[in-house]
C-alpha cells in the first residue's frame, strides 16, 4: 500500500491462511480455567486457522483481565467484555458476530465440554456436511458422567418437551457443544429470542427451513474447578424460552411471566387479607395490610424470573419497589376507574371487572418494565 512516498506492507499480507473457526467461550468467573482451555484449543485444533473469542460478563474474578492480557501475546485469543448484561446464550451470539470466521463452534469456559471432538464437528460442517454438528451426551458412545439420578430426569424431561419446537431430530438438544455455519446463524439471528441458557435450542428453533445437522457423541465431564451455574433459574428460563417459541408471537414472554405473578398475587394477597382480619384488625386495615404484602411478593417475583436479566440488587432494590408501589397505585386507579365507568354504561358487572384489571395489568407491566426494571 502507496502512503505518500512511503511503502507499507498490508497487515492483511502478514497472515495468509484466512480464518476457518471462530471458537466462542462464554465465561463467568472461570478463571482458573482460562489457561488451561486454551492450551487445549492449541493442540486439538493444529492445522485450523482458528481463533477463540471470550465472552465474559463481567466476572468479578478477573476474568476477563487474564484472557486480555494473554490476547496481548497470543493474536488468536480475543476478548468481548460485557458489562451490564447477562447471559449465555445473548452471550453467544455477541461472540459469533464479533468473529470473521465462516464456521463457529461454542464451547463452555468450565472444561466440562470434550475438545477433542471440535475438529470432528468443525470438519462436518467446514466441508459441507451438515449445517450443525453437535456434541451429544444422549447417542451411543456419549453419556453425562456422574450426574445425579435426578439432573439425568430432568434433562431427559427438557429434551422430549423441546420436541414441540424443533423442526429438527437432535439427541440433545440441550448441548451447549456445538459447530454451525456463519449462514445457518445469520438466518436464525433476526428471530432468536435469546433467553436463558439454551441456544442450540433457540437456533434452531428459530429456523425457517429444516437444518442438515450431525452428531458426535462425548462424556460429559465433571467440573474440576469454578462453581455451577446450574440451578432453579436454569429451568425456568428454559421453560421461557419453549413459551418464547409456541406463543411468544402472539403475546411477549415478559407479560405471560408478568401475569403468572400477578395471579399468585392475588392467592398472597387473600392469604394475608384472611389472616389480619383473624388477628382482629379492621377490613380497611386488613386490605392495607394484604395489599402492601401482595405488592410486596410480586415485586420480589418478578424481580427475580420476570425480569432476571435486569435484575435489582443491592442498594437498587429500595428505590425499585418504591416506583413498583407508585405504578401498582396507579394501576389500582385506573382498575377502579375503567371498571367504574363501564359498570355506569350498563356494562356486565363481570365484564366491567375485567376490562378494569385487564388496564390495570398492561400499565403495571408496560410502566414497571420502563421505570422499576428499565435497561
Amino acid at each position: 500500500m502507496r502512503h505518500g512516498r512511503i511503502e507499507i506492507e498490508s497487515p492483511l499480507a502478514v497472515d495468509s491462511q484466512p480464518l476457518e473457526l471462530g471458537v466462542i467461550i462464554p465465561t463467568y468467573n472461570e478463571r482458573v480455567n482460562v489457561e488451561i482451555l486454551i492450551a487445549r484449543l492449541s493442540i486439538v485444533l493444529a492445522g485450523i486457522s482458528w481463533e477463540a473469542i471470550f465472552v465474559d460478563d463481567n466476572s468479578p474474578d478477573g476474568t476477563s483481565a487474564l484472557v486480555r492480557d494473554i490476547a496481548r501475546q497470543n493474536r488468536n485469543i480475543r476478548i468481548v467484555h460485557r458489562i451490564g448484561r447477562r447471559g449465555l446464550s445473548t452471550a453467544v451470539v455477541e461472540g459469533m458476530l464479533a468473529s470473521s470466521a465462516p464456521v463457529l463452534a461454542v464451547i463452555d469456559g468450565d472444561m466440562q465440554h470434550d475438545e477433542a471432538i471440535l475438529p470432528r464437528l468443525f470438519s462436518k460442517v467446514f466441508l459441507g456436511e451438515a449445517d450443525i454438528a453437535v456434541g451429544t451426551r444422549y447417542s451411543e458412545g456419549g453419556g453425562t458422567g456422574d450426574w445425579s439420578s435426578g439432573r439425568l430426569r430432568m434433562s431427559q424431561w427438557a429434551t422430549k418437551i423441546s420436541k414441540f419446537t424443533l423442526r429438527a431430530d437432535l439427541t440433545d438438544p440441550m448441548s451447549g457443544f456445538f459447530v454451525i455455519s456463519r449462514s445457518v446463524l445469520m438466518d436464525a439471528v433476526p428471530k432468536l429470542s435469546g433467553v436463558g441458557f439454551k441456544i442450540l435450542l433457540d437456533i434452531v428453533a428459530s429456523l425457517q427451513t429444516k437444518p442438515t445437522i450431525a452428531e458426535i457423541p462425548y462424556v460429559f465431564r465433571s467440573r474440576a474447578m469454578g462453581e455451577s451455574k446450574a440451578g432453579a433459574l436454569v429451568a425456568v428460563e428454559y421453560l421461557a424460552l419453549l413459551a418464547d417459541k409456541t406463543v411468544g408471537r402472539f403475546l411477549p414472554v415478559r407479560l405471560l411471566s408478568f401475569l403468572a405473578v400477578g395471579s399468585i398475587g392475588v392467592g398472597i394477597h387473600l392469604t394475608a387479607l384472611a389472616s389480619a382480619l383473624a388477628m382482629g384488625y379492621t377490613f380497611l386495615s386488613a386490605e392495607i395490610i394484604a395489599t402492601m404484602t401482595a405488592m410486596t411478593a410480586n415485586f420480589t417475583l418478578n424481580n427475580i424470573f420476570t425480569y432476571h436479566d435486569r435484575r435489582l440488587r443491592g442498594w437498587k432494590i429500595f428505590p425499585g419497589l418504591l416506583s413498583y408501589y407508585a405504578i401498582c397505585g396507579v394501576g389500582g386507579v385506573a382498575n377502579i376507574g375503567i371498571g367504574t365507568w363501564l359498570n355506569g354504561q350498563n356494562s356486565n358487572w363481570w365484564v366491567a371487572g375485567l376490562a378494569g384489571v385487564i388496564v390495570g395489568a398492561v400499565w403495571n407491566f408496560a410502566a414497571s418494565s420502563f421505570v422499576t426494571w428499565r435497561k
